[in-house]
Formats: structure tokens, sequence, C-alpha cells
């Protein structure tokens, strides 16, 4: 019985910290920010801001798949950001990972549309963002 009441204590705190935190994440986001991203996304309960430099990345779970959009202190969307699967990724991008990094699996794959609606596409591979135009031509790669 003492076990099962430490777990639950254990899980209660866990539980109002991660709460806290998320509270406090979200605190220091300016408010036009999050207003901005409630007008675009008001279905959206669950919601964490990150601050990156001059800019706020909000993640989020949009009909049912893995978001991000990245917006500046006006509120302004820069760039979202949307996990795709795998297989949705064209053959010249594959074709550039099979050749280029032999062995390697593409863990996951994300499409990415910037504030002017162009194009880009993800592919996490050995610990690497390697990003693609919308022709599957090869842009760059940067650490994960």
């Amino acid at each position: 019985m003492k076990k099962i009441l430490v777990v639950f204590a254990f899980a209660f705190c866990s539980a109002l910290v991660a709460q806290k935190a998320e509270k406090s994440n979200n605190a220091s986001v300016p408010t036009n920010v999050k207003e901005a991203f409630a007008k675009k996304y008001p279905t959206v309960k669950k919601v964490k801001f990150e601050k990156e430099d001059s800019t706020y990345e909000a993640s989020f779970v949009f009909n049912k798949v893995a978001t991000s959009v990245v917006m500046d202190s006006k509120g302004t969307i820069l760039e979202t950001e949307s996990e795709i699967a795998v297989s949705k990724l064209s053959s010249k991008i594959t074709a550039y990972v099979a050749k280029n990094y032999p062995k390697q699996k593409i863990k996951e794959a994300a499409e990415i549309v910037d504030s002017k609606n162009k194009k880009t596409f993800e592919a996490e591979v050995k610990g690497l963002d390697l990003l693609f135009d919308e022709n599957g031509n090869f842009i760059k790669a940067t650490k994960d």
C-alpha cells in the first residue's frame, strides 16, 4: 500500500511541476504572439512556446499532425512545419539520402512552408536535418 501511495504522490507532483513549467514558459510570450496564434489555431488547446533568438516557436498537434509555427514578436507567422510520413518524400529526396547516407534510414520527415508560401522538405537522418527544396534538390544539412 505504501508503494502505491508513493507512486501516486510522485505522479501527482510530476504533473504539477510540468503544468507549472508550461505556464511559466507561456507566460513569457508576448500577448500579441499568443493572440495571433489563437486566431490562426482557435481549436488548439495545448501549445508549448519556446523563445528562439528574436522569434517564438509554438509546438502543438493540429488535426492529429505534429506541427510548429515560428512567429516574430508581432505575431506574424514566419514558417509552419508539419510532420509528414517519410513515404510522402519525393523519390529524389530518398535517392539523395540513400546515396549520401548509405545504410541510414530517414527517421522523420516534415513539410515546411514559409511566409511567402514557399515549400521545403526536411528529412532527419543520423542526427542531421537535411533540407530540400520543393523539387527535391538538396539545400543544406544542420545538426538536429
